[in-house]
């Protein structure tokens, strides 16, 4: 396949993506509870693997910079490897909520997969614990995180990119819409 095809098709794929009305109304609903935050009070936490941290990351600190909203990612190097050499990897996240998370506080967990495990046991700790999670996912519809959510948007498609760029646009979409409506 030549650059010019492979371009055309990358890029129709990827706006069916982003045009799959399947998850608006679960991307309104987490942009009022994100908007309604502020008034309980609480916190927002965003946690996300690799590329998915940085965009945790990214929203973390839009979110905060344009609303003042408390919103958390804990992506610094030394808290991770700290609690994953104390924890277990698959704790790390886990544990930032144990000391962290309060009654009113919102999680967001993205993973492209939906499979990773520090993933899934924070889910299974959020949910004992009934405070809102989000998670954004993609590859398989069932994915296990997908399952465990208040809220879940997911990316249908198989490439790592696609998925990861998709979650960003719609974590970004929330901070500029919440610009517009509180104008």
């Amino acid at each position: 396949m030549n650059f010019k095809t492979f371009y055309k098709n990358y890029f129709k794929n990827f706006l069916n993506l982003i045009l799959d009305e399947s998850n608006i109304l679960h991307l309104d609903k987490i942009a009022q509870e994100i908007k309604e935050i502020k008034k309980k009070p609480g916190k927002i936490f965003v946690f996300g693997n690799g590329g998915s941290a940085a965009i945790a990351s990214h929203f973390s600190l839009d979110l905060s910079n344009n609303f003042n909203i408390k919103c958390l990612n804990f992506n610094n190097a030394e808290l991770i490897t700290c609690f994953s050499n104390d924890f277990g990897y698959e704790n790390w996240i886990k544990k930032v909520l144990e000391i962290h998370m309060e009654e009113k506080d919102i999680v967001i967990l993205i993973s492209s997969s939906g499979k990773s495990k520090n993933m899934i046991k924070a889910a299974q700790y959020i949910k004992k614990k009934k405070n809102k999670l989000f998670t954004f996912t993609g590859f398989s519809k069932l994915n296990p995180l997908k399952k465990l959510g208040n809220y879940n948007l997911w990316v249908n498609s198989d490439n790592y990119n696609q998925i990861e760029n998709l979650h960003q646009i719609w974590l970004l979409f929330i901070v500029d819409y919440l610009k517009k409506i509180t104008k």
